[in-house]
């Protein structure tokens, strides 16, 4: 089966938590909800969760059989920003009055911060929209499968710092697994992450990938007690 293929599987095994009257928005791990969401007030974003194969698999064959072929495509905020500053996310932003959804504010925002051609992706699915309480957002997370890739390159050096590709396989490594700790107000919180060549990906990137791979069987165990903490401010 090719991993395009299970990426389709995984999303029809979530769409009964697509239904308006029956789903619920995915909340974030309890060790990791440093505040509540306020429903009432949140703001809608969405993130292009990029799939693509490696430039060499490219080369060998156009069907991939292993997770291992692929790469996600990946931004770090410029640390400038007022939220967010530094991290590595998904492309993406808020969703803006004059997008037609979800689906077309996350390739708004890809293009805009990584200089994808859109034409080249294909959108498999939406996942559940996810809880991002610590800036009271609601995100969608829209699945794309790169079929043609494009060159990508930071747009705007006041958004975003570096724009990357990481290997699947890095990302699956155990030796890229880590557990990140954040101390706050005399409380602890943990969460997965991933230490890669490129970047540090936690926060929700990495509870977000994380979930995916665990939904997709692709998971291999890993230490949690191996800890890095996060400094703040």
């Amino acid at each position: 089966m090719s991993v395009r293929t299970q990426l389709l599987e995984m999303l029809r095994a979530k769409e009964h938590l697509l239904d308006g009257a029956a789903g619920e928005v995915t909340k974030m791990p309890d060790s990791w909800v440093f505040n509540p969401l306020d429903p009432e007030t949140a703001k809608h974003a969405a993130v292009l969760i990029l799939f693509g194969r490696l430039d060499d698999v490219m080369a060998e064959s156009d069907v991939d059989t292993v997770p291992g072929d692929l790469d996600v495509l990946f931004v770090t905020r410029a640390r400038t920003l007022r939220k967010h500053a530094g991290q590595v996310a998904f492309p993406g932003g808020k969703v803006d009055p004059q997008d037609n959804g979800a689906i077309a504010a996350a390739l708004r925002e890809a293009e805009e911060e990584t200089g994808l051609d859109p034409a080249g992706v294909e959108i498999l699915g939406v996942l559940p929209d996810a809880e991002l309480p610590i800036t009271n957002f609601v995100v969608t997370p829209v699945i794309g499968w790169w079929r043609d890739p494009s060159e990508v390159f930071v747009v705007d050096e006041r958004e975003s710092a570096t724009v990357f590709r990481a290997p699947v396989a890095d990302l699956l490594d155990p030796a890229h697994r880590v557990s990140s700790v954040v101390t706050r107000d005399g409380q602890r919180f943990s969460a997965p992450a991933f230490d890669v060549h490129g970047g540090f990906i936690w926060g929700f990137t990495g509870i977000l990938l994380d979930r995916i791979f665990e939904d997709l069987g692709w998971t291999v165990p890993w230490d949690h007690h191996l800890e890095v903490p996060i400094p703040l401010g």
